[in-house]
């Protein structure tokens, strides 16, 4: 019979990944077959795998210090936000619509469904599951309805370690206040774990004794702060510039700051080049003064590529191509160097037809099926 952990977190960015990434290595280190599952998870950067299919750039973090090919069972629900059109749905990899919030939740049987067999096709290949929880399980508004939390540890028989960032303040009050907050759910909770911890240890020591008097729940873990690892932001951009090292000209690099932008992950690689200063930007300065502008990949290539045209940065672009500054495009941002892009099943918005910026003598047709595959090279 397979094992399970699940690790759950008093809110988002509280370490819950990393945490999950950890334990899959010290098992696989153990001789154990591991693996990592997160039933839903919303994120614009997304990993393509072996089959195909779509999922979180977490889950594939996970699966690789578990040392096993990532796979789509290992996050069956991906949510990639579109802007005010809701959220695009992938179900097991592939994308099934885009959906508001509130048709969302009436789909919760079919989306439910998919977790269940990802949860037995994962039970029936790997000895442990590392699961791993999404924000709060205290959303007092969502537990009924929630797919992520509570749900996976009941339908798995999971025990829970509740991870708290005590650099945000706090900790106790919201490590207690989840497990008040959870009612008979609260039981699954085994342990706390509080992270980004960069004080004291005799300081701390009293209050991880009072809150099990309180709760009856260990704290079994202290993990320090650690600044940066270096590791992918799933959802949002973490930094405005990268300086490049002192004393040396760097090269600028722009990508513009899209309205949607996604997949933003593909200039990480930039990050560690010394003599790279990238910036994510719509500044007139900034574009006029780079080496290098990129558009990058949009969730709403249309809405993205019509804010780049009312607000005088389609003329800028055309500035700075005039000057000799190279422009790329990558995906989306591609999609827009060409003449037009037709949309006529409304896959990205209302417009069926727009205009593109004219640097290419492409076209680009959205349909309603997305091809991905993974390419190695």
């Amino acid at each position: 019979m397979t094992r399970s952990l699940m690790i759950q977190g008093t809110g988002s960015g509280v370490g819950k990944s990393f945490i999950v990434a950890g334990l899959c290595r010290i098992f696989r280190d153990m001789g154990i077959k591991v693996a990592p599952f997160k039933s839903q998870n919303m994120a614009l950067n997304s990993f393509v795998t072996k089959e195909g299919g779509e999922i979180g750039r977490a889950q594939v973090l996970q699966a690789e210090a578990a040392g096993v090919e990532p796979s789509v069972y290992m996050n069956p629900i991906l949510l990639k936000a579109t802007g005010e059109s809701g959220a695009q749905v992938i179900l097991l990899g592939k994308v099934h619509s885009t959906m508001k919030a509130i048709d969302y939740y009436k789909f919760r049987k079919v989306a439910w469904e998919a977790v269940r067999e990802a949860w037995e096709r994962m039970s029936r290949e790997y000895d442990l599951i590392v699961i791993e929880g999404a924000g709060s399980p205290a959303e007092i508004n969502l537990v009924k309805e929630e797919i992520v939390n509570m749900a996976v540890a009941r339908h798995t028989g999971s025990p829970v370690i509740l991870v708290g960032d005590i650099d945000r303040g706090g900790v106790f009050a919201s490590l207690y206040g989840t497990v008040a907050l959870l009612d008979g759910d609260a039981d699954y909770i085994k342990a706390f774990i509080i992270n980004k911890f960069r004080g004291d240890m005799d300081i701390l020591t009293p209050g991880n004794r009072l809150i099990e008097e309180k709760t009856g729940v260990p704290v079994i873990g202290v993990l320090p702060y650690v600044g940066d690892l270096g590791l992918h932001e799933e959802d949002g951009l973490a930094i405005e510039r990268i300086r490049p090292s002192a004393g040396i000209k760097p090269i600028r690099i722009t990508v513009l700051r899209l309205r949607y932008i996604s997949n933003f992950t593909d200039f990480d690689p930039f990050l560690y080049e010394p003599d790279v200063e990238l910036q994510y930007s719509l500044r007139e300065e900034d574009i006029l003064n780079s080496d290098l502008v990129i558009i990058p990949g949009s969730k709403n290539t249309v809405r993205d590529l019509l804010y780049l045209r009312q607000s005088g940065i389609e003329a800028l672009l055309g500035n700075a191509v005039s000057k000799g500054i190279p422009l790329i495009g990558i995906c989306g941002g591609y999609q827009m160097l060409g003449s037009v892009i037709r949309d006529p099943y409304g896959v990205e918005s209302p417009e069926h037809e727009v205009k593109g910026l004219c640097f290419l003598d492409t076209e680009t047709v959205l349909d309603t099926e997305k091809s991905t595959r993974s390419e190695e090279r």
